[in-house]
């Protein structure tokens, strides 16, 4: 043995766990037999387990993180409803950003952040900390076992003290409670106004210059995009006009309006017209149509002059405009809605009221 070997501690030699730090081990030539049982390191007592005063402490501390939560969540709710989307706030090293963000970033954070600390907190000071060995067994389940599982969560509502501290528990409900808030506010109040009538209803329902429902001018069929109207002797055989209504561009939202208004105008000659109400709600074979599909909504792109059907080119529904615009091809269930228009005394063709029914696809709440 060298002089180097004789300097280890004895029981490096016998043993299967080498510290590498007191140097060069010689071995024996020999694995160990087998690995020694290293046991548990003795149980350190907390503060908090030999001195109530210091975990009743500790339970402030949990209770005021758990606390720290809810009041974060409560200034959730009260930001998504008192800061406006457009307030814009400087922030350092970010620059300008929008301030409903930030708030309902920040307090989002402080609201899992409380919570997440609570609980770490309240496992590190107060829930027991004796480690227990469980030898394996075969995964079967009987009625032993089964009890012996409620045995064990009551263990753990035992040992956690949650039973004993009622201030944590409380605190906590509380928390967990309340940070379901944030997430069925935003799933609830993201999903924007509600509809109300506006699916049902268009421009063409309204005339310029109304006031409560009375008065004003009806409004004449402008071409699409020029916004110049449209006189009746325009509109001869053969000719496709895309309209909208007068006034269009000075509505708030010109675009939504624009999805639901917009409108086909074709003449026919009147001896093809099958239906009188068709008839009557035209002049002279001039008829007007929606152009919005009644399957999913794409705009009807394509006329043919010889049959005069119209064709719907994302899912090839055909109307046929001598029948009404009634469905003779595919996934459409319902015609296109008819607008009903007239001339005015300056020869320009306007509507006399909206669409019988809603345009577009079909929705819950259709009539």
């Amino acid at each position: 043995m060298s002089e180097h070997d004789q300097n280890l501690p004895a029981e490096s030699h016998g043993s299967s766990v080498v510290n590498l730090a007191d140097g060069h081990v010689e071995g024996t030539g020999q694995l160990p037999a087998r690995f020694e049982n290293p046991g548990f390191p003795p149980h350190v007592h907390r503060h908090g387990d030999d001195d109530e005063a210091a975990a009743r402490r500790s339970e402030r501390q949990v209770a005021g993180l758990f606390g720290m939560s809810m009041l974060a969540t409560v200034a959730f709710a009260v930001a998504y409803f008192a800061i406006d989307d457009n307030e814009v706030v400087s922030l350092p090293m970010i620059g300008e950003t929008n301030a409903l963000h930030v708030a309902l970033g920040v307090s989002l954070g402080l609201s899992l952040l409380g919570i997440g600390l609570g609980a770490v907190h309240w496992a590190k000071t107060l829930m027991s900390d004796e480690e227990i060995v469980e030898e394996r067994h075969v995964l079967r389940s009987d009625d032993e076992a089964r009890q012996g599982a409620l045995e064990v969560v009551d263990y753990g509502a035992e040992t956690s003290q949650i039973k004993r501290r009622p201030l944590i528990k409380y605190s906590l409900g509380g928390a967990l409670g309340l940070f379901a808030v944030p997430l069925g506010l935003q799933l609830v109040g993201s999903l924007g106004p509600l509809p109300h009538n506006d699916l049902s209803t268009t421009l063409w329902s309204t005339r310029i210059g109304q006031r409560d429902g009375k008065g004003g001018k009806k409004r004449r069929l402008m071409r699409d995009p020029e916004g110049t109207a449209i006189r009746l002797s325009d509109v001869t055989l053969g000719s496709v006009f895309h309209v909208l209504p007068e006034g269009i561009n000075e509505t708030k939202e010109p675009l939504n309006e624009k999805v639901k208004a917009s409108v086909i105008l074709v003449r026919l000659e009147e001896s093809l017209i099958k239906s009188q109400r068709q008839r009557d709600w035209g002049v002279d074979g001039v008829v007007a149509y929606s152009k919005i599909c009644t399957h999913v909504g794409c705009p009807v792109g394509l006329y043919e002059q010889q049959t005069h059907h119209l064709l719907c080119p994302c899912h090839q529904s055909t109307f046929d405009m001598t029948e009404d615009c009634k469905v003779i091809f595919g996934p459409a269930k319902r015609p296109l809605p008819q607008l009903k228009i007239s001339v005015d005394t300056e020869g320009y063709l306007q509507a006399d009221q909206g669409f019988a029914e809603p345009v577009g696809p079909s929705f819950w709440e259709r009539g």
